[in-house]
């Protein structure tokens, strides 16, 4: 099994309650603060003109997820990992970890099984929200087969639903092997090969994940190309220029097998490092990406 899985890699690379604290009113304040200690509720304080409280966990409402507050000041990064669980997931779990950022993780619902710890992995990743998100990147990652996959789309949206379950994924939430198509509330960006399968997607209720940046990789090798610090220049020229799919929010595309060897592994940890001396850039999960469709539990 462990050669399958190793061949087969090979092959596929609050308002602040403003509690208007009536001047006039303060025992007012005073016994609601009571109430809500005696109920077990919790005060939201919030006072910063501009910014916004993420909660620790999505607010659920009849409607779905309440909407994320974005702060205009700031500019949004999506840091996402395709293809695990593989070797180098673990190290891309550990280091975010480390380094107090959100990442999105795009899993394979087959690399599951032909890893021993596949499912342990998996777990962690889907019991790290709101740190990390699972996310779906189909069953058989087509079985680098694109041009198959994509001319069956009845039999590729089926893989994706296979995943979904497998996987237990927590949101409608997807990206397409080998394709950085785009559906979101009332957008369907694909090229024709895959505009079938995404229109399936579509209507499933699916959101699907492009991406603005991608850190190569060499394919035999599955190292890194390019350097952090040529990755950092390439954000900051990305959001300089507005060459994002959408202003001030920027996805970046990496694979876990990328960061399996320690040398490799310490070249994220400098990226990520680079990125965060940036005051102006915060690090969120796909989940709170604008214009996705409204994503229910």
């Amino acid at each position: 099994m462990q050669n399958r899985y190793n061949n087969y890699l090979r092959r596929q690379m609050k308002d602040q309650v403003i509690v208007k604290s009536s001047k006039k009113n303060r025992w007012v304040l005073a016994i609601l603060l009571l109430t809500a200690v005696l109920l077990g509720g919790a005060w939201l304080v919030e006072n910063q003109a501009g910014t916004a409280t993420v909660p620790a966990h999505p607010a659920h409402t009849e409607a779905g997820i309440a909407p994320y507050r974005y702060d205009s000041t700031k500019k949004y990064i999506y840091l996402t990992f395709d293809d695990g669980p593989q070797p180098g997931t673990l190290s891309c779990y550990h280091l975010c970890l480390t380094e107090g950022i959100k990442a999105s993780f795009f899993m394979v619902g087959l690399h599951e099984t032909m890893k021993s710890d596949g499912k342990q992995i998996v777990n962690m990743i889907r019991s790290g929200y709101p740190r990390f998100l699972l996310a779906n990147h189909s069953y058989t990652h087509a079985n680098n087969k694109y041009l198959n996959f994509y001319h069956h789309p009845q039999k590729a949206a089926a893989d994706f639903f296979q995943s979904q379950q497998a996987l237990q994924v927590p949101y409608l939430i997807a990206r397409l092997p080998g394709n950085r198509s785009w559906v979101r509330e009332g957008e369907l960006r694909a090229s024709g090969l895959v505009r079938p399968v995404a229109r399936l997607l579509d209507s499933a209720g699916y959101n699907v994940i492009g991406w603005d940046l991608e850190w190569d990789f060499n394919h035999r090798s599955a190292r890194p190309v390019e350097t952090p610090e040529t990755m950092a220049r390439a954000v900051d020229s990305a959001f300089y220029k507005s060459n994002t799919h959408t202003p001030n929010h920027l996805v970046i595309l990496t694979h876990d097998r990328m960061f399996r060897h320690p040398a490799d592994a310490d070249s994220l940890a400098k990226f990520i490092r680079l990125l965060k001396q940036n005051p102006g850039y915060v690090f969120e999960t796909v989940d709170h990406y604008p214009g996705l469709k409204k994503l229910r539990p």
